[in-house]
């Protein structure tokens, strides 16, 4: 209660945070480590819940490309047993002195062929059962590889914004008092024009005997810079109006609290605004440290030299 008169007494909460008040009804964050909300929707069926292509340009390469190979094999499984089930006799070209096995493999490597349009005429359709379930499949193969090819460009094309964090938020010291303070930096050979900053911070704290989520906008050193090509260390000045002002070692370790950290830039290659977002749980919180640098001249002078790898190193003082 102490704690939340004290909060009171500095801060004007966010009333409409989008995340709800209700403390005991969300999970342990609110925002995963990479941004994606820790929501899951339930009340509609599995294929309703679903933008399928949504899912399919934020699928990771390998699985993206894993789900492509499985469509492809099976799909033509499938036509290879249709085949095999009208009879392998009206497939001119396939020996009928092989074995059902190799026969089986001729029928999956002839719907192959049909699949992709390729036809190399050792073996053809005979029939009229045969000849339109090989027409039927080369129209789905056209309009798989449409589909394929529009993921394909629409994964390669998508804005994308390349920010690392640091894997830490610390508290060090700053000016006359002390500062939250976190770092980000471009990893990629991408221009960010005109980078915002917003970061919030989320307490679970006890109001009248109910645990209530708050929400405060953190006020920062500076919140927007017109060209992002460094790192940046993101600042907030622990003042007498700052939420958490006289918090202490062990405030942080007994509340639970997160900093949703929200990231707007444009991005001039694109000629559009992107945008990313990440989020600190106090556990992740180091008090009493500063990060060490991480900029250094080059040889001869002619560059700056940024090493990314040394972005959460810190060392406590």
């Amino acid at each position: 209660m102490a704690l939340f008169q004290r909060l009171n007494s500095k801060s004007i909460p966010i009333i409409n945070s989008g995340f709800g008040s209700n403390a005991t009804s969300n999970g342990k964050r609110f925002l995963n480590k990479d941004g994606n909300a820790r929501v899951k929707r339930l009340g509609l069926s599995f294929f309703e819940s679903k933008s399928w292509y949504h899912t399919l340009l934020d699928l990771p390469s390998w699985k993206f490309l894993g789900l492509l190979l499985l469509f492809y094999m099976g799909i033509n499984f499938v036509f290879a047993c249709l085949y095999f089930a009208i009879g392998i006799e009206h497939l001119n070209g396939i020996a009928t002195t092989q074995s059902r096995w190799e026969q089986f493999g001729q029928a999956y490597f002839f719907s192959a062929q049909t699949f992709t349009t390729v036809g190399y005429g050792h073996i053809s359709p005979v029939g009229f059962l045969t000849s339109s379930l090989s027409a039927a499949e080369a129209l789905i193969g056209l309009l798989s590889f449409a589909i394929a090819t529009g993921l394909f460009f629409g994964r390669f094309s998508k804005p994308k914004i390349y920010l690392k964090f640091s894997d830490n938020v610390i508290i060090a010291p700053y000016q006359n008092g002390t500062a939250l303070m976190f770092r980000l930096a471009p990893y990629k050979n991408t221009n960010y024009l005109d980078t915002e900053v917003n970061v919030t911070l989320g307490l679970s704290i006890e109001e009248n005997g109910v645990l209530t989520n708050k929400f405060y906008t953190l006020d920062l050193e500076i919140s927007k810079v017109n060209t992002l090509m460094l790192s940046w260390t993101i600042v907030h000045p622990i003042t007498e109006k700052s939420p958490l002002y006289q918090f202490t070692e062990q405030d942080f370790q007994n509340v639970q609290g997160e900093i949703l950290v929200f990231v707007k830039t444009f991005d001039d290659m694109y000629s559009t605004t992107v945008a990313t977002r990440t989020s600190y749980v106090f556990s992740e919180l180091v008090f009493g440290a500063k990060f060490t640098p991480i900029f250094e001249s080059s040889d001869k002078h002619q560059y700056t030299l940024i090493h990314l790898d040394a972005l959460s190193d810190y060392k406590k003082i």
